[in-house]
């Protein structure tokens, strides 16, 4: 399962250690326990990560190590032990000294945590000067050098850059390699590749990778992705509200949960496989709402009345046969062991696996979920009708020179090509899938079919119509957009009933014995949220909760088309999973057709019936869903599925055996390259790739490709496709 290559063989004393750390934050309602009794080691040589929906408490415990806390937060109890001396005691001048030296952190956002006003270098430089006695020039010399290992490309001006001058994955780096600059034993890692695309997150994880080797370093990964954790790291430590509830090696306890949380989070998974996610109800609870007994009781399908009395300590779980889980000895092995005084303590070994619950041996293998048992197994859309939404060969500009962004940019900047000649069609109760990286003009391509961006060239038909004669109370009505982000969509100011019941006063049909408030709440009840969410504001609810009441809104209208632009991607898996399950059955319950808008394949894999790939404002390829992911046809899909981290335990056949990393990033869409608009970044590339640009054309039944490595044929020169899925790059050379 895991790629990790490292070889752990210490036998002496950790080289961090964590014991029974409590951290409460001081409120107007009295003190809240962010984390409690938290403990976990960390050997030398080894990566550690740690896993867990948010609000488990995975960033408190980070900040905790580093006794980074704000103002109100302070450490109750326990201590951090780092090669033998206790950071918890510490004075601030001495911990000083050992942060970034000793422990570094790498934070989760890099835009928030580098300086804006201050260039790259000069952050870089402020840093080694603190730490290490560098003259000018050798400092300047070791910070290129820093930028040069974590793989940036040009290092001398990304030195002289600004934070905003540079992409996201940039920004990462740089974060890195502040935190090497002082070569420090420890590396903590908070989501390094959260907002990363899957390839930029590849190559982060691969760069930690070959840090952690190549510097003998420790690594505490802390991350909501159980893929991430399944390639990256040695262990694993799982928490949920603010306590550790499972630990052991990361392959032990992927293949084998013993605590239902993980067994829960490993199964509502969207996988690459035809495995079915299974729902994982409810939500973390939060500080100071806790639960009596057990915190995941009520949520857990094991739960009895005990759980809900006694809070279960972590304790090691046996394999069967008295031997605690993780250990490779037998018992009579043990046994001899124990009484020649000469076995060591299963609390000591970081291996051995422990779970935090009073049914460990009921918990089980994990199995795969029959189809049948689940409820969000769904099957492929195959009873299709005709067109009811037709993109013809539509291009997107953004003209630059008129706006804010003008004043950044150099004098006589080109427009933005974000769309660039593409055609598709979705048919009456079919789901599209639409992805590819940011930047690749997915989200630009929905908007456009919902007239909130103007087509520079092109036509969008809604049955047959061109949306610029369609009058715009029709398309309203017939299709609606959910937004990404719908803490910024929602309006902060109105109440949930107010949202929804203007879309309802504005273009829905009331029976006439309906009043708004009965509508608004049928369509609470049927996204599932309760009457009295409508009283409530949108900060008053949770992610997944403004998530649903955005889908609400969309389906206040009763339209045909649902455009889903990146629904849960800032969502944890749990309630992805519930917002995923949730676009399915009312999709089949009002015959909806929809275009699923993501970043993520297992997502696209999970709900689509068929896929378009998007590089650069163009269609790679397009094709069914099963057949584009067993044999994908473009290098660019290959290198995407390739990249995604993959948590079962068993090699996935539809997946490579090796991972393709992609050199780079998306191009400027301003300065697109000549030819094959991935020759910069491709693999496979050839010299005609640079020159001319590939159509898209049908390579393998309903399957079509924009590469040369399947078809002579250049942009311009394809016939009109007659497939299901249209897809066309019809441009002028």
């Amino acid at each position: 399962m895991s790629t990790n290559t490292s070889t752990n063989t210490s036998t002496g004393d950790p080289l961090l250690s964590v014991d029974g750390l409590t951290t409460e934050f001081a409120t107007d309602e009295g003190g809240i326990r962010a984390i409690e009794d938290v403990s976990f080691t960390l050997e030398r040589g080894e990566t550690l990560g740690i896993v867990g929906e948010s609000g488990s408490g995975k960033s408190v415990t980070a900040h905790s190590i580093m006794r980074l806390l704000e103002d109100n937060g302070r450490i109750a109890s326990g201590s951090v032990t780092f090669d033998g001396a206790d950071l918890t005691t510490m004075s601030d001048s001495t911990l000083q000294s050992i942060r970034g030296s000793e422990i570094a952190m790498v934070f989760q956002d890099p835009m928030t945590s580098l300086t804006p006003v201050l260039t790259v270098g000069t952050q870089l430089l402020e840093t080694l000067h603190q730490h290490r006695e560098l003259s000018d020039e050798e400092a300047r010399e070791t910070a290129l050098s820093l930028l040069e290992q974590v793989r940036l490309p040009d290092p001398v001006d990304v030195f002289e850059s600004y934070p905003h001058e540079l992409s996201g994955g940039q920004r990462q780096r740089v974060l890195i390699a502040i935190a090497i600059c002082c070569d420090p034993e420890v590396l903590i890692a908070d989501e390094p590749t959260t907002a990363l695309d899957v390839t930029i997150e590849a190559q982060i994880l691969e760069l930690l990778e070959d840090l952690r080797d190549s510097r003998d370093l420790s690594v505490v990964l802390i991350t909501h992705d159980l893929g991430v954790v399944a390639e990256s790291t040695d262990r694993v430590g799982v928490m949920y509200a603010g306590q550790m509830v499972e630990q052991g090696s990361t392959d032990r306890v992927f293949t084998e949960p013993r605590h239902p949380y993980t067994a829960g989070l490993l199964r509502s998974m969207p996988r690459l496989t035809d495995h079915v996610p299974e729902l994982l109800e409810g939500t973390v609870p939060q500080p100071g709402n806790r639960p009596s007994g057990c915190n995941f009781a009520p949520r857990c399908p094991y739960a009895t009345a005990a759980c809900e009395a006694d809070d279960p300590p972590l304790e090691p779980v046996e394999r069967g046969d008295g031997v605690p889980a993780g250990t490779s000895e037998t018992a009579a092995e043990i046994t001899a062991e124990t009484a020649a005084g000469t076995a060591p303590s299963p609390t000591d070994d970081g291996a051995v696996q422990r779970a935090a619950c009073i049914r460990t041996d009921e918990i089980g293998v994990l199995e795969p979920v029959p189809a049948e048992a689940s409820e969000t197994a769904r099957s492929r859309t195959t009873d299709v009708g005709d067109p009811i939404l037709e993109i013809e060969n539509v291009r997107k500009e953004f003209d630059t020179s008129t706006s804010l962004l003008d004043r950044l940019l150099p004098k006589g900047s080109p427009p933005v090509q974000a769309v660039d000649g593409v055609s598709l069609s979705l048919r009456a109760g079919e789901t599209v899938g639409l992805v590819g990286e940011s930047g690749s003009g997915k989200t630009t391509l929905g908007r456009l079919c919902i007239a909130l961006e103007e087509r520079t060239e092109g036509d969008i038909l809604l049955d047959g119509v061109s949306l610029a004669e369609t009058p715009d109370e029709e398309l309203r009505q017939r299709v609606q957009f959910v937004f990404q982000d719908p803490s910024s969509s929602l309006n902060p100011r109105q109440r949930v009933g107010r949202i929804l019941g203007f879309a309802v006063e504005k273009h829905a049909t009331l029976a006439p014995d309906e009043t708004v408030t009965d509508r608004v709440i049928d369509l609470l009840e049927e996204v599932g949220l309760d009457a009295e969410t409508r009283h409530r504001h949108p900060h008053e609810l949770s992610g997944g909760q403004k998530q649903r009441v955005g889908v609400a809104r969309a389906l206040a209208v009763d339209p045909d088309v649902l455009i889903a632009d990146e629904p849960t991607s800032a969502l944890d898996v749990s309630v992805q999973g519930q917002i995923l399950a949730l676009l399915e059955r009312i999709k089949a319950e009002r015959d909806l057709s929809m275009i699923f808008i993501s970043h993520d394949l297992s997502v696209i894999r999970h709900v689509s019936d068929r896929v378009a790939v998007m590089y650069l404002g163009r269609l790679a390829e397009t094709g069914p869903v099963d057949a584009l992911f067993a044999d994908p046809k473009h290098p660019y899909t290959e290198a995407l599925l390739s990249a995604i981290p993959d948590p079962d335990p068993d090699p996935n056949p539809q997946r490579s055996s090796e991972r393709i990393t992609l050199e780079g990033e998306i191009p400027d869409p301003r300065y697109p390259p000549t030819g094959c608009n991935f020759a910069s970044r491709c693999p496979a590339v050839m010299p005609k790739c640079r020159e001319h640009d590939p159509a898209l054309v049908p390579v393998d039944g309903d399957q079509r490709a924009a590469c040369f490595l399947h078809s002579t044929a250049t942009r311009g020169d394809e016939e009109p496709p007659e497939d299901v899925l249209e897809a066309t790059h019809r441009g002028s050379d």
